[in-house]
């Protein structure tokens, strides 16, 4: 079947199955359905062959399949798959939101642009309507109060006539439009600066909210709120990995299938925990960097302030680069403001995606089920394997990264999303948090991680089996290859967050390293003044010859015939290697000069008579 053709088959199976599902009360998306088309395609247990064609019988049996799994509101597995399908259509990170905004806001300002720069006003009304649609492109594109209130139009009226009177209006008109808007643009900076200026000062600031109080409130907030829902995810999960140990030794038939209804919650509640976790790192940053603004703002304002000091002209080189930095700061804690609705909006959002949890499992059915469970945290997981650890002298070939010896242990990225990769193969998909601490064992150029010192040794011996079972469950839960970024095998299913991810150049683990260190001997730069001259003389011989040059002219002349005239070569023979041989080696010792000085102390007699004695060997005797 021709690529084009499967392609048309494809989507008439999305549209069939989305018409199916909204005649029968439920809308779904196109991306959902091809979402579910590929997991009931995947799931082995349906009995589809993906190396050959589908017949008609095999299309309708897909199509039955797919809107039998989109129909059951009672499935966690559904709401799972729905919320990774939400989560990856409508995150965005920080960057391209703030971006996306940015171009939002020029593609809206763009005809009040161009009314402007091809404008060609002649009359007095007309460059006054010209100035005043001006002064709207300024607020409109500065979001400093409402363009129809009257105090603040005449607040900006009066800060861009400070900087760009109404009689400067002609000659902008005769700009190109590209220097029209290049200038409106630094104008809009100027004079979001002045007010803001003013509004600090407490002499204007008419409609201009203070953004940095606002999300020094804002952000704890949201921040508490997403912990909340963050605690709340992980006590469910914790509750549901106990009751699931607890419940894997069992043989009873009904037994099972609740383990394996505990199993799809807990992929659920793990799925919204990772996205919280993305969600409230995204919010941390959002602090940092309202935090760094802020104190840049009051920066700016304070050496804004040390410049004007109640002077009634200022130079306009000392005082616009200010105005324009306090104007991207302004922008920048508008668009954390942007940044930090959006994430609180999504994180309610996700909300929706949990309901079946009350419905399997309420509350009273939960409490039976715990009697004689200890539920236990992933941070007590963790601490009862803190102590065991791997031997490296146990094994020959495997590779096992440590925290102690690893720099950018921290950043190694764990396989299965850091969950044990031994404990979800031999226990049937159950979600235990692995423990690097343990020991990080690589396998071709993978890092995988564990759950107990056992895990670690059996998994080591044959990791290539352990792999292909955890991909053949993936098969049968198609929201665990979300969940467990086991894109690299289903690369079909690959969520987009997850391939701009993998674009991403990643900080590999340093375990081996050559270094080396030098010692400065001149740390400071020399301060020698090459063509400093002590000598009077020198100095008037070299000013004398510079004012003789003066008067000099320089003349060449330069003709196709005399450019390149001949070709000058010279040949040399390298000089012969030659050395000289003695027939013996010998050498001499010199002897060491000894004097010794006899009758220095004095004696009898009242003169010192000094004697003084050589007792140099002679040259033959040494």
């Amino acid at each position: 079947m021709a690529h084009s053709q499967a392609e048309s088959v494809i989507k008439n199976i999305i549209r069939e199955i989305g018409q199916e599902c909204a005649m029968k009360g439920q809308t779904v998306s196109e991306t959902l359905v091809a979402f579910m088309v590929k997991a009931v395609v995947l799931d082995p247990r349906n009995g589809f062959n993906v190396d050959r064609t589908l017949t008609k019988a095999d299309v309708q049996k897909l199509i039955k399949l797919s809107i039998d799994r989109l129909l059951d509101t009672r499935n966690p597995s559904l709401d799972t798959i729905k919320m990774q399908v939400y989560f990856d259509m409508n995150y965005t990170n920080r960057v391209e939101l703030i971006n996306e905004q940015h171009h939002v806001l020029d593609s809206r300002l763009a005809p009040v642009s161009r009314d402007i720069t091809d404008n060609r006003a002649r009359t007095r009304e007309e460059l006054e309507s010209v100035y005043r649609k001006m002064v709207s492109y300024i607020l409109l594109r500065s979001g400093l109060g409402s363009p129809t209130d009257i105090k603040v139009i005449r607040e900006a009226t009066a800060a861009l006539q400070s900087v760009f009177p109404q009689t400067e209006l002609a000659a902008f008109l005769t700009l190109t439009k590209k220097e029209k808007e290049r200038q409106l643009k630094e104008l809009t900076m100027i004079v979001t600066g002045i007010r803001l200026f003013n509004k600090e000062c407490g002499k204007g600031g008419e409609g201009i909210d203070d953004l940095p109080a606002i999300l020094n409130e804002a952000i704890p907030a949201a921040s508490h709120h997403i912990d909340i829902e963050l605690q709340a995810s992980k006590e469910l999960a914790h509750r549901y990995t106990s009751l699931i140990e607890m419940m894997h030794l069992s043989q009873n038939a009904e037994m099972e299938l609740r383990v394996t209804m505990l199993k799809e919650v807990l992929y659920n509640v793990r799925q919204h925990e990772a996205f919280l976790c993305i969600i409230l790192s995204d919010v941390i940053t959002c602090a940092q960097e309202v935090d760094m603004m802020h104190k840049q703002f009051a920066a700016q304002m304070e050496q804004l302030k040390n410049v004007v000091q109640s002077k009634t002209a200022v130079p306009t080189s000392l005082v616009y680069p200010i105005f324009i930095a306090l104007s991207n700061l302004w922008t920048s804690f508008q668009d954390e403001i942007l940044v930090l609705s959006f994430l609180n909006n999504l994180t309610i959002s996700l909300q929706q995606f949990l309901g079946t949890h009350s419905l399997i499992f309420p509350e009273d059915v939960m409490e039976s089920l715990l009697e004689d469970v200890t539920v236990k945290s992933d941070e007590e997981r963790l601490q009862e394997t803190a102590d065991s650890k791997v031997n490296p002298a146990d094994f020959t070939k495997e590779e096992w990264l440590f925290p102690e010896t690893t720099i950018n242990f921290d950043q190694v990225l764990i396989q299965y999303h850091g969950f044990c990769a031994y404990s979800f193969a031999m226990k049937d998909g159950l979600l235990l948090p692995a423990n690097p601490s343990i020991g990080v064992l690589k396998f071709k150029e993978k890092y995988y991680a564990f759950s107990s010192k056992e895990a670690a040794y059996t998994f080591s011996q044959n990791p290539e089996k352990y792999i292909k079972m955890v991909a053949e469950k993936a098969k049968e839960s198609a929201e665990l290859i979300q969940l467990l970024e086991l894109h690299q095998q289903f690369e079909s299913l690959a969520p987009y967050s997850q391939v701009r991810a993998k674009e991403k150049q990643y900080i590999q683990p340093i375990t081996k390293c050559d270094t080396s260190t030098q010692t400065d001997t001149h740390i400071l730069p020399p301060t020698i003044v090459k063509d400093y001259e002590w000598n009077e003389w020198e100095l008037r011989r070299k000013a004398i010859k510079l004012a003789n040059l003066r008067q000099k002219l320089t003349h060449s002349v330069q003709t196709n015939l005399s450019h390149m005239r001949r070709d000058n070569c010279s040949q040399v023979y390298p000089m012969k290697d030659s050395g000289t041989q003695t027939k013996r080696e010998s050498n001499t010792n010199v002897p060491r000069p000894q004097i010794f000085l006899a009758g220095l102390r004095g004696g009898t007699p009242p003169t010192t008579r000094m004697t003084k004695v050589n007792l140099t060997r002679a040259v033959d005797e040494t």
